[in-house]
Order: C-alpha cells, then structure tokens, then sequence
C-alpha cells in the first residue's frame, strides 16, 4: 500500500519562515511499541456496493467541531463521512443517504445542547460522532436511552466505554493504547532517558498523559511535569521550566491549537528537545500553525494514514488533502452505509447490524467487543518531515 501524507505542504511560516513540511508516516506499532505490519486496503469494504441497494430516503448525523480552534478535527471526519456518501449515492441511485451536520465547537457544554436535538429527529438513524472526549463523556449517556448507533472516529479516552452505553463504539484505539505504545517506542526504539510530559486540562489530554506516564515509567520525569490549559497562548512559564530541565523529549498531550504555539515558544526559547504529540495534535493545522518549529515533531495517532487512492479521490471531492481521521470517518459510514443496504434502516436493526460487524476497512479491520472497543489495535507514528 502507498501511503499518502496526512497533510499538504504548508508554506505558513509562523514558526520561522517559509516551510515545505508534511505530516508523514514512519511505522505503525502495537501497543508495546513494536512495529508491525500495515492493514491491505485493497481488502476494504466499499461504500458503493454492488449498485443494486433500494431504500427509502436515509438520514446519517456527524456531530463535532466545524468551527472554533480545532474545527480541522471535525472538517477531516466530515470530509471521510461525505465521500462514502458520494461514492455511495452515485452507485445507488435507488438508495439514497444524507448526512445533517451538528456544530459541537469540540465543546462538551455544546455538545449537551446539540445532541437532544439528534437524537429527536426521528429521520437520524446513526451518528458518526461526537469527535473530541469531553463532548462524547458529556453525551453519551443521551445517545445511548435513546437508542442511537453511535460510531466516533476520533474520541479515545479509555474511560468513554466504561459507562454501560449500548450504542457506542469506538472506530479506533484508545488513549490506553496510544499512550503505551508512544512510551514503549519513545524509551525503547528511540532509547530516549528523560522525557518531560506536558498535559492540558481536556478529558482528553489528562487520560492519554496519565497512560504515558504509566507505561514510560521512569523515563518520565516528574519534576519537570507541565500543566497547561485549553485556550492557553503564553507559554513562557513552561519553556523555563523545560528549558532549565534538558530532556530527551517532550510529550504534549493536548490539541493542536495549543501544541502549535507551544512548539513555536520552545525552539524561540532555545529548547531543542524532541517534540512528541499524538492525534489531538497529529493534523496539517498544526504544521500550518507552527511553521518550521513543527519541524521533526513525532506524532502519533491511532488512525491510519490515508492511501494514495483513497486521497487522491478525497481531494478531488473535498479540495484538500485527507487528515487525521479522515479515513475513520469514511470507514465508519461504509459500515453504517452497508447496513442500510441490507434492509437495516430503524436505529435498532442499525445497532445490532454494527455490533455484529466483522469486516475490513481502508484503515483496519472492524470488530467490535461488547463495550464498544475494537478487537485489533494498532498506533502509527508518523513525523514532521
């Protein structure tokens, strides 16, 4: 498989002039850091079908972030959601799927607000969303009374499938994957000593730290630990601190509105260690944004890099290039686009054809435990290059 970048070429130069820098995948791992083989997308399911799919009119949901800092996040997942539609309703024209777009801001008092008006709609039969951690905590408990399939591609906060919802399900690994397999690869294939972890105040960030920290043992080193908050623009506190410290790397666990600027302070600041974020970070934006201070940052992401086809067709739709999650949200409405065709269109016959799902996507194979996690995990990694 030819493996596309996550990113066009940024020629933003807030970082430091103008640069020529991709978001590029380097290996995936498992969950000890190890590498390991990448998933055949020439094995995906394929939205379009066999062309012959009759249904009535059907109406899909996304709900995450179209506007705000981290809107990127959300366009990416819409972009995937709206192509398999496309491909799809071309193939089918007896069978025709919409997707009616919730804007949450990736903010979970918005979410609570946007949701009840979701799940009321009675034409919505499925949600691919919500997109950020905090917004699904603060939801899900909604989607599930209300009978809802809900498939995120993107919230990865471990804790999210501990709740006893029925509806959800999570299109890739969680921060208790991601945060080991980071540690593993960071101490082990990179054999870095020292590692200064940086934490943000999201449901997200807190839960991918704390996996890291645990797994990194005493790589990461507790005094030079770094809270940050959401919103947050002067990080002058925090580069001192890991200034005077000299680590290894540096372990940003945050969103990239954040981590752009903070990477930008860090090399004005003379802090030459190895930036290291993951998937709130792990988007074009934040190339754009910082500019050749992005430069070498590792990221990681338990969504798949996009193939060459599959980027090629996405661009030619959406106009721009395929980003992280992007292919998690053209998979999970394959999924859901598979069942309409076979005659599941009430939520419930959607719910049990999902929960019951086995097959392959562009990004992995999809199969899911009574929780809503996946059966199979694996984390990319990729660079700024």
């Amino acid at each position: 498989m030819v493996l596309a970048g996550c990113s066009d070429k940024s020629s933003d130069g807030g970082g430091g002039g103008n640069t020529d820098l991709s978001i590029q995948p380097v290996v995936q791992l498992d969950t000890q850091g190890k590498a390991v083989a990448q998933t055949d997308a020439g094995a995906a399911a394929d939205p379009a079908g066999d062309g012959k799919a009759k249904c009535a009119p059907q109406t899909i949901a996304m709900a995450g972030p179209l506007t705000g800092g981290n809107s990127a996040l959300g366009i990416n997942i819409i972009n995937g959601v709206k192509l398999a539609l496309d491909q799809h309703n071309k193939a089918n024209p007896d069978c025709q799927v919409a997707v009616k777009q919730f804007d949450t801001e990736g903010k979970p008092q918005i979410a609570s607000g946007v949701i009840p008006s979701i799940v009321s709609d009675p034409s919505i039969v499925a949600l691919v969303g919500p997109t950020f951690s905090g917004e699904t905590k603060a939801t899900g408990q909604i989607l599930s009374e209300a009978g809802l399939p809900t498939l995120t591609a993107s919230a990865t906060n471990p804790t999210l499938t501990e709740n006893g919802w029925k509806t959800f399900f999570r299109g890739l690994g969680n921060d208790n994957s991601q945060g080991p397999a980071v540690a593993n690869y960071l101490t082990g294939e990179k054999g870095f000593k020292k590692i200064c972890v940086v934490q943000d105040n999201t449901d997200y960030g807190a839960g991918l730290a704390q996996a890291f920290i645990t797994a990194a043992g005493a790589a990461a080193d507790p005094s030079c630990a770094v809270s940050v908050k959401e919103g947050d623009k002067d990080f002058s506190a925090a580069v001192s601190k890991l200034s005077a410290a000299k680590p290894d790397a540096i372990f940003y666990a945050g969103y990239y509105a954040e981590a752009a600027p903070f990477v930008q302070q860090l090399r004005s600041g003379g802090v030459t260690s190895v930036f290291v974020s993951a998937d709130g970070s792990n988007d074009p934006e934040f190339v754009r944004q910082a500019g050749s201070s992005s430069k070498d940052a590792l990221l990681s992401c338990p969504c798949s890099p996009a193939p060459e086809k599959f980027a090629t067709e996405y661009k030619a739709l959406n106009g721009q290039a395929p980003g992280v999650y992007s292919v998690e949200g053209y998979d999970l409405t394959t999924i859901l686009l598979k069942g309409i065709d076979s005659g599941k269109v009430t939520r419930a016959e959607l719910l049990d054809y999902v929960r019951n799902y086995d097959g392959a996507g562009v990004a992995r194979q999809y199969k899911w435990g009574p929780t809503g996690e996946l059966a199979n995990i694996q984390i990319w990694m990729y660079e700024v290059k």
